[in-house]
C-alpha cells in the first residue's frame, strides 16, 4: 500500500526542515497542495529542498514547476479537469464521488477518491462517502490499487482502507496536526508518527 503525504494548505517556516526529515525518513511521495497561493512561494520551498527529492514531488498547481524542477508529476483536483494541452507526464486526480473512478482510472496513474471521513485538516470537507457504498464498489473492481483513499485518513483506518482494496492513503491532518506551526520547534512527534504509518501501510 502507497503512502502519499499531502502538505499543509498554508506555507510555514518550519516547513522546508520537516519536509526534508520527512524524505530522509524515507517519504515516497509528496503532494504539494497550496491551493490559491503564488508560484513564487512554491519555488521558494523547493529551492529550499535538495534536488534529490523532487521525482518524489507532485504539484497541484502552477504546473510549469514540474519541468522547470524535474518534480514527479502534477495532479488535477477534480476529475473533469483537463491536462494541460501537450503534457505527456504522470498524473493524478481527485475524484469526488464513485462513479468518477472508472473513466478517471484510464485517464491517470492514480486517483484519490474523497471524502472517505470527515477531513482531519479542513473543518468543512465532510464525510460524502459511505462504507456501504465503498465495499460494492470494492467488489465490482472499482477501488484496486490505482485508487488511494482521501479525506479523515489516520492511524487508526488504515487497516480498513487496506481491506476495502484501497492502493494507497493520503494523508494530512493526521500528520500536520501534530506540529503547532506558530509554535512549535520540536518536530519529533510528527516524525514519529510518520514512522507509524509507514508500518502501518506496510
Amino acid at each position: 500500500m502507497k503512502l502519499i503525504i499531502l502538505t499543509r494548505a498554508t506555507f510555514f517556516v518550519e516547513e522546508d526542515k520537516i519536509l526534508t526529515s520527512l524524505f530522509e525518513e524515507g517519504m515516497e511521495n509528496l503532494h504539494l497542495y497550496k491551493p490559491g497561493s503564488e508560484p513564487v512561494y512554491s519555488e521558494r520551498l523547493l529551492t529550499l529542498l535538495s534536488e534529490d527529492y523532487y521525482k518524489k514531488i507532485t504539484v497541484h498547481d502552477h504546473f510549469y514547476l514540474k519541468e522547470e524542477y524535474g518534480l514527479h508529476g502534477i495532479h488535477l483536483d477534480a476529475a473533469d479537469i483537463e491536462k494541460p494541452e501537450g503534457y505527456k507526464g504522470h498524473t493524478s486526480c481527485t475524484c469526488h464521488s464513485i462513479e468518477e473512478l472508472h473513466d478517471a482510472k484510464k485517464r491517470n496513474d492514480y486517483v484519490f477518491l474523497k471524502t472517505i471521513f470527515d477531513s482531519n485538516s479542513n473543518p468543512d470537507d465532510k464525510q460524502t462517502l459511505d462504507m456501504e457504498s465503498l465495499r460494492n464498489a470494492s467488489k465490482k473492481g472499482l477501488i484496486d490499487r490505482h485508487v488511494y483513499a482521501m479525506g479523515g485518513i489516520c492511524l487508526d483506518n488504515i487497516k480498513e482502507m487496506k481491506d476495502l482494496g484501497f492502493g494507497g492513503v493520503v494523508i494530512c491532518g493526521d500528520i500536520w496536526n501534530r506540529f503547532s506551526i506558530h509554535h512549535g520547534q520540536d518536530f519529533k512527534e510528527l516524525i514519529t508518527h510518520f514512522q507509524k504509518l509507514q508500518k502501518a501501510v506496510s
